[in-house]
């Protein structure tokens, strides 16, 4: 009778192994039947519903994203490639190797560029300044190359420099096969947006490069060739200081665009719009949600006198802290507080510019940031030749 109902708990046991295998392969079956969805990229709590491939915006001061769609997407950036090309030139007037006023004679290859020129013939020779205008101002292809070999001897090592360059700056989904971004017969010449704000941020750095791409209008020549800019957003949006514009078949409508407004500037990135129009559209917008939620907060530095210092020559120290700002959400400003953290006691020795506190600012319970609290004045410990001589001008100010 016991051998009986072993066999019959054992066929029970079996029976639900069973069961639990065949549920097991169905959850899985209906696991795979369901399609897989990447995760929204950027600030999951707000879709601006931008029409193109992708798109970031980020704080130029910081460096701090504020919005981003698909943001490290490699895609072909068509002219916006030339904000590479003029950080290294930029670079090479800042270091001596080239000047403004030096005049740069066209070669047989940079004149045959397509495209946006300035139609530049063979032997024509162009000063810096002025072949730096044509590349901002009105994105000319030939005045890149010409720039190019001029720093490096030819297009090929300035190419190499971008892409070294690239590296340098952590930009992780680019490579560059030319100057201009001309894309007919590349295979890899790709960027992200996030890459090409993190060059724009570089370039504009450099005041000369905003004091030309926020012109709508200038002439090159002696003023017999006009230039006109391509980013329509310096003239039709305020705040509006550059930077670059691109299209091509292939990468479809491109542009960084930057802006100031309050002091805080921004900088936009749309890849692969569908018109030029709607690209600017779409900057417009992301720059608007940028303007209109963000700012920076700022809270002043402060002189703490009286800090009290135990076994020091002194019986008390002034420190400072420095100001502190960050950017945040509009509507989160008016909710940080700030904390002084100083130790219950400072002894002696202690040196001027010794940190000695610390300033913090939160967010509820999330520290935000904070700055260190430094003393201006050495103070020596308390031995018995120091105390000696203290006790003698104590002595002599009472007689």
């Amino acid at each position: 009778m016991c051998k009986k109902n072993c066999l019959k708990i054992k066929k029970r046991a079996k029976n639900r192994k069973i069961r639990i295998v065949a549920i097991s392969l169905v959850l899985v079956l209906i696991t795979l039947a369901i399609p897989a969805y990447a995760a929204p990229s950027g600030n999951s709590d707000i879709n601006l519903g931008l029409d193109c491939r992708s798109a970031i915006l980020m704080e130029a001061e910081t460096g701090s994203v504020l919005y981003e769609q698909n943001a490290d997407a490699p895609l072909p950036p068509a002219s916006v490639t030339k904000v590479m090309t003029l950080l290294l030139v930029m670079e090479a007037i800042e270091e001596g190797r080239i000047n403004y006023g030096d005049m740069v004679r066209a070669s047989k290859n940079a004149c045959s560029m397509g495209g946006s020129q300035i139609y530049l013939e063979e032997n024509e020779e162009m000063s810096v300044e002025d072949l730096l205008k044509s590349v901002i101002i009105a994105s000319a292809n030939d005045a890149a190359v010409v720039l190019a070999e001029y720093v490096c001897g030819t297009e090929e090592a300035f190419v190499a420099q971008m892409n070294k360059k690239a590296q340098a700056l952590g930009m992780k989904n680019t490579f560059f096969e030319n100057t201009n971004g001309l894309d007919d017969t590349t295979e890899k010449h790709l960027t992200s947006a996030r890459d090409i704000a993190i060059m724009s941020r570089a370039l504009i750095k450099y005041p000369k490069i905003t004091e030309y791409s926020s012109i709508w209008m200038d002439t090159v020549r002696n003023g017999e060739f006009g230039l006109t800019n391509t980013n329509r957003l310096v003239r039709f949006y305020k705040g509006a200081t550059g930077l670059k514009t691109g299209s091509t078949a292939k990468a479809g409508f491109c542009i960084s665009a930057t802006a100031e407004r309050d002091g805080m500037s921004l900088i936009c990135v749309i890849m692969g719009a569908p018109s030029r129009d709607v690209r600017n559209a779409a900057a417009a917008s992301l720059l608007d949600y940028g303007f209109s939620n963000y700012g920076i907060y700022n809270a002043n530095g402060e002189r703490l006198s009286q800090i009290p210092i135990l076994k020091g020559t002194k019986a008390s120290i002034s420190a400072e802290y420095a100001s502190y700002g960050k950017i945040l959400k509009k509507s989160e400003q008016s909710k940080i507080e700030k904390q002084i953290s100083l130790p219950e006691t400072i002894e002696a020795p202690i040196r001027e510019g010794e940190v000695v506190g610390s300033v913090i600012y939160k967010l509820g319970d999330k520290e935000i940031g904070r700055q260190d609290i430094v003393a201006l004045e050495t103070v020596e410990k308390l031995n018995l030749g120091n105390t000696f001589l203290l006790l003698l001008r104590k002595c002599a100010e009472i007689f």
